[in-house]
Parts: C-alpha cells; sequence; structure tokens
C-alpha cells in the first residue's frame, strides 16, 4: 500500500483522440482487481465512437462533455457518475470552455478498443 500524488503521474498522449490524455494512477500491476485512470479531456477534443471489451466505471471531476453511449446522448458534468458496459459503443466530445476530466476504473482483463467506422 503507498500514496503518491497526481503532480507526479507522467500525462500521456491518447492516440485514438483528440487534444486527450490519460494518467494511469494505479497500474494493472500495481492493482489486483482494477486499474484506475484519469483522462482529460481539452476544449474542441474528444474521443471517436468506439468499444471496449471491458466496462467502465466513472467519475467526472471536472468540466462537461457530450457523451454518447450506446446510441444514447448524454450531458455529463462534474460529479456525474458513467457507467459503459463492455461491447457497447461510446464517444466523447468536449463543447465546453474548461477541461473535462474523469476517473476510469476498469477490471483487470485484457481490453481491446475497437474505433468504429462513421458514415459520411
Amino acid at each position: 500500500m503507498y500514496i503518491k500524488h497526481l503532480a507526479g503521474v507522467v500525462k500521456e498522449e491518447v492516440k485514438a483522440g483528440t487534444k486527450t490524455t490519460r494518467q494511469v494512477l494505479i497500474s494493472s500491476e500495481e492493482g489486483t482487481n482494477f486499474a484506475m485512470r484519469k483522462f482529460t479531456i481539452e476544449p474542441g477534443g474528444g474521443m471517436p465512437m468506439h468499444t471496449n471489451s471491458v466496462e467502465h466505471e466513472q467519475l467526472v471531476l471536472n468540466g462537461s462533455a457530450k457523451v454518447i453511449i450506446g446510441g444514447q446522448e448524454f450531458d455529463a458534468k462534474k460529479n456525474d457518475i458513467v457507467f459503459i458496459p463492455a461491447g457497447v459503443p461510446h464517444s466523447y466530445q468536449n463543447n465546453g470552455d474548461e477541461p473535462f476530466e474523469f476517473l476510469c476504473v476498469v477490471p483487470n482483463k485484457t481490453d481491446i478498443m475497437e474505433i468504429l467506422k462513421t458514415e459520411k
């Protein structure tokens, strides 16, 4: 058991997204059952429609964004709790003027992410 400070955790670019970074707060090597990450999506940024092979439990820490889950559109904002079941298509778009930040807890299982093609 230990404590570490958020400022000391490296931010890495999320290549699938735009203006999006991720910090791995508790890795799958550190946690027995779950990993915890913090995502930041800057204004105008987002994540395209995609699926993951594991569920996501999320807590919005700051900002707001349009989140689409399984074809339903939501306005997620600070202190909202978001649940995304495994395999359900979802996307994020920060339409606000401040960073959209959220904690994301996932089970320690292989997570296969698939970007879904969108028709124009």
